[in-house]
């Protein structure tokens, strides 16, 4: 694959952490970004997405807010 998902997360996020499994089970590569480590990257979520909340993933130029499996499935055409 020539694409990174990017997922916004935080340390209790069941979603967040669904989504991380999903992707890995699907062989998606991904970086994850979480909020609550690293303010820069919640700075970086209400910049690009005007949202506060997680999960929050970027793929193939297509933003999804929480942990929606058919949109995911829709984008990766699967």
């Amino acid at each position: 694959m020539s694409f990174k998902a990017v997922v916004y997360t935080s340390t209790h996020c069941p979603y967040c952490k669904a989504a991380k499994e999903y992707f890995r089970k699907l062989g998606v590569p991904f970086v994850e970004k979480n909020v609550e480590h690293n303010p820069r990257y919640a700075m970086e979520l209400e910049k690009k997405t005007h949202l506060f909340s997680v999960p929050v993933i970027l793929l193939k130029g297509r933003t999804i807010v929480g942990f929606n499996k058919p949109k995911i499935n829709r984008i990766l055409g699967i």
